[in-house]
């Protein structure tokens, strides 16, 4: 290697010298050649020599570079010489130099390539100007690790630090490495191999160069490397927890051996009120109260004497180490801020001390509490809902229902809080016929399940066997888990079609009608118009349609009709009132039709106009009004003539009735037997006529609205007894017995006396009249809430439903079987009386079955000024 560099430096040396004569030749020759020049240019003749000879300036010129070339040669080559001797020399000594380098590198490598160490050696600039490629270029490798401490011996392996030292190790390397070289910091630090083996790493910079070093660490170092190991770690993960528990809302704190604080987090130095940690240390502020300390401390006790519930069994730490571990964990009352808190606490202790955790309940207990409350809100709200939810948990686990789910799928509540799965739900369904049909029912199922893998929630619609139409929703959880949601769609869609049917049947109806309807909107636009609105109003078809503003409609119409009319209509359409009403009239046109008109509101500010040609109507009632007027004119003709004839008539037959009664007494002498007779039959028939009459003045009394009821109580034993004498002779002629029953409970009530008696009588004689001889007529008299019910029943044939709807009607008289024909004011002066008092009449009649007469009387009758007719 040194013989090489010294040939390389004479050789060198050599050509570079005789480059330099060559230079000087040339020099020479370039003058003679510009003498040469000169002396053409100037014309110098021939020069004379010795002999008779001459020479010519070529000759001259020729002769001088010979000379010229040939001392320049022996020139150059004197000085050659004398340059390779001075050259020897130092080759001489510059082999020696390299002999003792190579000799000094040999042993340094020697050095360096022991077992114990590798050193790294960067040169150049810095690493993040430099590519991959160039950076390994500059860098080299020197020396070895042993092969147990698992650093590869290859040169690029060894490099990758990544791929043999642990995480953590690497990543402190390489920002040591970066700092080392781009700004020259030295290191010195310990590093772990991915097997365990710890490695000292030494940094520094020498000149251009930055060195790192790999030492391997053995015996009582690699020991005390791996404690140094250990502790950094144990610092660093002490540092980090006392960061995250100052993070915590959570009180935390430790104590030393003499039970003293010694640590607290920000958590606890807030929840005593004081302003650091130094202040609670100093002060000792403790966050729980004197008994709740001591309660700790005798569990420590009892730890101690190892009759602790509470006691740890020993707790291995590093090597062969060892620790008891007492726990103490309970919920301790305290006052923060002046409020008391219940504290959730926890705190473990052993020889080091004791450390301890109060979490605070009282927040969380409330908003547990919350939580339940909405949770049983929220499901009882689920449980008024019509819509069936469900909701499964990750597991395809039933955890909620509410009532509609159970009453769409007809399930057994237990069943239900069995907490079924998903897949065993469907099952189930499917195999009572609930599901519909499908032709993969594995596939179906799988596609139905695959909700609880989807982000998005799910739709479908069932078709149930039943006719049934769900719309089904899968909706999954954030957390796992899916809530299905099934909404009975049948009723709306069964709405639906017979909305769309209701619609076309009502428009084909609005068509149809002979009613003229149009609607307006908001906008004074016509929405909707049938062709009777058009042809009653004579508009043209093109005109009344849809779109076609008001004002158009009232030019159309303006001369059939008043102005008043439409300007109603306008108004009432595009006007603004804070009250919209409807209105109805009618409204007389030119061509003589009568329309009755109606406005009608509707919502959304529509407004609705109805037409009805009412002509024939009109006519027609102004001819029943007039002669309607005819007939209350006779009937008031009627009335005054019945009343003056009544009056007229009562006043002879009084007389009639009571010379009757005197030529009855003895003292105007004896009558022989057919004068007799015909005395009898002259005052049974004048008190007939009588009792007719008085009748009809009742009736037109009670017409006249001028009748009142002397009201008192009624005794309803005394009334009874009082009808059943006047109608006695009458049942005893035709053999007819009289059953009266009155309930314990009916004593009297308020009434006039004279015309329950009236009324009483007429039932009676009404009865006697119909019933067979030999039969019986019963009067049942109960009280019925706060009424009292007369009931008279008679076995007679029964009333044809033709004879029963004219009943009631004065003067309507009807054999019907009965035995003498009267004069038909009975059952109205009955029915007539009854209601002025407030109560009602009823008949219950059938053929061959008898008749049932009932009146309902109030306890407390009321005075009516007009009975129904």
């Amino acid at each position: 290697m040194s013989g090489v560099s010294a040939s390389g430096n004479k050789g060198s040396f050599i050509s570079r010298h005789f480059r330099k004569a060559l230079a000087a030749a040339a020099s020479f020759s370039s003058v003679l050649f510009s003498g040469h020049a000169l002396a053409q240019n100037y014309d110098i003749g021939r020069i004379p020599l010795p002999g008779g000879s001459t020479v010519g300036p070529n000759e001259v010129v020729q002769f001088a570079i010979v000379v010229g070339v040939t001392g320049a040669a022996l020139l150059s080559v004197s000085w050659i010489i004398r340059s390779r001797n001075r050259v020897n020399r130092e080759n001489t000594a510059l082999r020696a130099r390299v002999a003792d380098l190579s000799h000094m590198v040999t042993r340094s490598e020697t050095l360096l390539n022991l077992k114990d160490q590798r050193i790294v050696v960067w040169a150049g600039a810095e690493p993040a100007k430099r590519g991959t490629a160039q950076q390994n270029k500059q860098t080299e490798v020197l020396g070895q690790l042993p092969v147990a401490s698992g650093a590869p011996q290859d040169t690029a392996a060894f490099l990758s630090f990544g791929r043999w030292l642990r995480t953590d190790s690497v990543v402190a390397l390489e920002r040591a490495t970066l700092s080392l070289r781009e700004h020259g910091r030295s290191f010195d630090f310990l590093v772990e191999t991915n097997n365990g083996t710890m490695l000292e790493v030494q940094g520094q910079t020498t000149g251009a160069y930055a060195i790192t070093r790999f030492i391997n660490v053995d015996g009582v170092q690699a020991r005390a490397a791996q404690l140094q190991m250990q502790n950094n770690e144990l610092f660093d993960t002490l540092t980090m927890l006392y960061a995250l528990l100052n993070r915590l809302d959570q009180t935390v704190w430790t104590r030393g051996t003499d039970g003293r604080l010694n640590w607290a987090n920000n958590a606890y130095v807030q929840a005593v009120g004081a302003t650091d940690l130094d202040q609670v240390l100093q002060e000792g502020r403790e966050l729980l109260g004197e008994q709740a300390r001591q309660k700790i401390e005798r569990e420590r006790v009892l730890s101690a004497d190892g009759t602790s519930q509470n006691q740890q069994p020993a707790v291995p730490l590093t090597g062969s180490q060892s620790a008891s571990i007492a726990t103490f964990r309970d919920r301790l009352a305290t006052v923060i801020d002046g409020d008391r808190h219940m504290l959730d606490v926890a705190e473990v202790a052993c020889s080091a001390g004791s450390a301890g955790f109060a979490a605070n309940m009282s927040d969380l207990e409330q908003v547990r509490a919350e939580l339940q409350r909405t949770l049983r809100s929220h499901a009882e709200t689920l449980d008024q809902l019509s819509t069936a939810v469900a909701i499964f948990d990750p597991e395809m686990k039933l955890q909620f229902f509410n009532q509609a789910f159970a009453k769409l799928w007809s399930l057994d509540i237990a069943y239900l809080e069995s907490h079924p799965s998903n897949a065993m739900l469907f099952d189930g369904l499917r195999s009572d016929g609930k599901l519909p049909e499908q032709p993969e029912w594995r596939r179906w199922k799988e596609s139905m399940l695959s909700a609880y893998r989807a982000v998005d929630p799910q739709e479908h619609w069932w078709h149930l066997p039943d006719s049934r139409t769900l719309r089904v929703v899968a909706n999954p959880h954030p957390q796992g888990g899916v809530t299905w949601f099934f909404e009975n769609m049948t009723e709306k869609f069964d709405l639906e079609s017979r909305y769309n049917t209701l619609m076309k049947v009502q428009g084909e109806t609005l068509d149809h009608l002979a009613e003229g309807v149009a609607v307006f909107g908001a906008d004074g636009r016509i929405r909707l118009s049938n062709p009777a609105f058009a042809e009653l109003w004579s508009i043209p078809p093109t005109i009344a349609v849809e779109g076609t503003h008001i004002s158009v409609i009232r030019k159309q119409c303006k001369e059939l009709a008043d102005d008043r009319y439409w300007d109603e209509f306008v108004s009432a359409v595009t006007g603004i009132a804070d009250k919209r009403e409807g209105t109805q009239g009618q409204a007389e046109l030119s061509t003589g039709t009568i329309l009755s008109y109606a406005v009608v509101p509707l919502p959304k500010g529509q407004m609705m106009l109805t037409f009805v040609d009412v002509s024939d109507t009109v006519h027609v009632e102004r001819a029943l009004k007039d002669k309607n007027e005819a007939l209350e004119l006779a009937d008031q003709i009627k009335n005054d003539f019945v009343q003056h004839v009544s009056y007229e008539l009562r006043s002879p037959l009084t007389n009639i009735i009571g010379f009757t009664e005197l030529l009855q007494t003895p003292g105007f002498g004896e009558l022989n037997n057919r004068q007799r007779e015909y005395v009898e039959h002259i005052s049974t028939s004048s008190l007939t006529l009588l009792t007719i009459v008085n009748d009809i003045l009742d009736l037109a009394t009670v017409d006249a609205g001028i009748m009142e009821l002397d009201v008192s109580d009624v005794s309803v034993r005394d009334a009874v007894t009082a009808a059943s004498e006047r109608v006695a002779d009458r049942l005893r002629e035709h053999d007819i017995a009289l059953k009266v029953r009155i309930e314990d409970a009916v004593t009297s009530f308020r009434g006039d006396a004279n015309r329950v008696h009236q009324v009483l009588f007429n039932l009676l004689s009404n009865a006697a009249n119909y019933a067979p001889e030999g039969s019986e007529v019963s009067l049942d008299i109960r009280r019925r809430d706060e009424h009292i019910v007369f009931s008279v029943h008679d076995n007679g044939p029964g009333m044809p439903k033709e004879v029963l709807d004219t009943v009631f009607k004065r003067f309507q008289s009807h054999s019907n079987g009965g035995r003498r024909r009267g004069a038909g004011l009975g059952l109205s002066l009955v029915k007539s009386f009854v209601e002025l008092h407030g109560g009602t009449v009823d008949i219950r009649t059938a053929p061959s079955s008898g008749t049932t007469v009932l009146v309902r009387f109030p306890l407390d009758a009321r005075i009516y000024r007009t009975a129904a007719e």
